[in-house]
């Protein structure tokens, strides 16, 4: 790595724009002994839309028939195989997307479950609501842009410059004691979601190496006496704020590129290496790091891009779901490998769901969808929120083409897993100012 050339391109890209540690150097006098209670969220954002409704289907006869009526000729099973079976305590069965054969088995272990047709709310909306333009509705329904934000601010509007998982974050900064590692982290680039008002945040790359080139000399001696020159000019007070700062965010992230790439941050899981795959893994080399850096609540944010499906839906809806399984399951042996599988709850996001109803081989923009939650707290192999009727102008489709009208807010999704992560009841308004107007606040999917 040619550091003299990329280390200001790099630093802004992949420290989000500002130091990425404050005070690293003292991090390890601050860390504690052992971290009480540690827990995170990991956050998986499927990018462009993803079509919830190939990823869980009703196999109750009836519910499969309408489906299949109205899905058309993208209706599941096709050729890339048969539906993953499962059911809920209530018997009820449904099919899971082959291309999640890597976490199927986690349903029947209790660590998977599915939240049905959630979305961005201002308050609860019917279907005759809706077609009157009876009640207030988010800005700018089935826009990209709007609805990635909004997701990820918690607010209809997409107003406001915070995320609600770093807001979530500044309520139980206490917890993190001294610490001034970053409470909220992306390895997506710079995130909405891990934008807090008061906790440090920062952005990462996945792979995250800063090693500056030159520094492989022989003898030994020379490439040591090279290495003691840059701290000492890292470290050098020329007076000039502007160059303090950036000698501040260099010497910041080469203290970091050691932690992350030395043996306390080694796993013995093997990721596949693929986008999600490697964001993943270095999420899990982070939280390995959790006691040198004394953190007890962390939030993450990962992203896996390609799933505005307006064409070639069936084999590649199947081949993003398989990357997203297969990572997803490396990630769930990681906490087991690191004996936080009960700390660690991950779980997607999207813009918004697609229609029901086929736009040739593909489908179109749509508003509710269904997500995946995963970790050992979860309260698994359950489906929870209502699922919908798939019924093609019917009581839950915003018009006739099956975009569904959310039956869950995305503040009731995000407070369940906010109360788990700590946050008080009373503090919850403060992340999701719109959660009073939903009648219940805690979903129950996890324990």
């Amino acid at each position: 790595m040619n550091f003299s050339r990329i280390n200001r391109r790099q630093l802004l890209i992949g420290l989000g724009g500002s130091a990425l540690l404050s005070r690293l150097g003292s991090i390890n006098a601050l860390a504690q002994s052992s971290v009480p209670d540690y827990k995170a969220l990991v956050c998986v954002f499927l990018s462009g839309g993803n079509d919830a409704h190939n990823m869980v289907v009703p196999l109750t006869q009836a519910a499969f028939n309408t489906y299949k009526q109205g899905r058309g000729s993208i209706a599941l099973p096709d050729n890339n195989g048969a539906l993953l079976p499962v059911e809920t305590p209530q018997a009820t069965p449904y099919g899971l997307n082959p291309g999640l054969t890597a976490i199927h088995p986690l349903w029947a272990s209790g660590r998977l479950a599915v939240l049905a047709n959630t979305g961005m709310l201002v308050q609860p909306v019917t279907r005759a609501q809706f077609l009157a333009n009876a009640a207030p509705l988010p800005t700018n329904l089935f826009s990209h842009a709007d609805q990635i934000q909004q997701m990820q601010t918690g607010s209809p509007s997409g107003s406001g410059g915070t995320g609600w998982g770093a807001r979530a974050a500044d309520q139980v900064r206490a917890l993190n004691g001294a610490s001034a590692f970053p409470a909220a982290i992306s390895i997506a680039g710079p995130a909405l979601y891990c934008t807090g008002n008061l906790i440090q945040s920062a952005s990462l790359l996945p792979g995250f190496n800063l090693d500056p080139s030159g520094m492989n000399l022989w003898p030994q001696a020379a490439a040591d006496a090279r290495k003691t020159g840059l701290q000492q000019i890292l470290g050098l007070n020329s007076g000039l704020t502007l160059v303090q700062a950036a000698n501040k965010s260099r010497k910041d992230a080469l203290d970091l590129n050691a932690l992350l790439t030395g043996n306390s941050a080694t796993l013995s899981t093997v990721f596949p290496g693929t986008s999600i795959g490697n964001q993943l893994q270095q999420v899990a080399k982070v939280i390995k790091l959790r006691t040198t850096v004394g953190m007890s609540r962390q939030v993450f944010f990962c992203s896996l891009g390609g799933f505005d499906t307006h064409g070639s839906q069936s084999w590649q809806h199947w081949d993003l779901l398989k990357d997203l399984s297969e990572a997803l399951a490396a990630f769930n042996l990681a906490t087991d490998e690191m004996g936080v599988a009960n700390q660690v709850t991950s779980f997607t996001l999207s813009d918004f769901g697609r229609t029901l109803q086929p736009s040739g081989t593909g489908s179109d923009h749509g508003w509710g969808s269904h997500h995946l939650i995963m970790g050992g707290a979860v309260q698994g192999g359950q489906l929870y929120g209502t699922f919908p009727s798939l019924a093609l102008g019917g009581p839950d489709d915003s018009g006739s083409r099956g975009a569904l009208i959310p039956s869950t807010s995305i503040d009731q999704y995000g407070a369940t897993l906010a109360a788990w992560f700590g946050v008080p009841a009373v503090d919850l308004p403060t992340v999701f100012p719109n959660l009073s107007k939903f009648a219940t606040a805690n979903l129950g999917f996890l324990g």
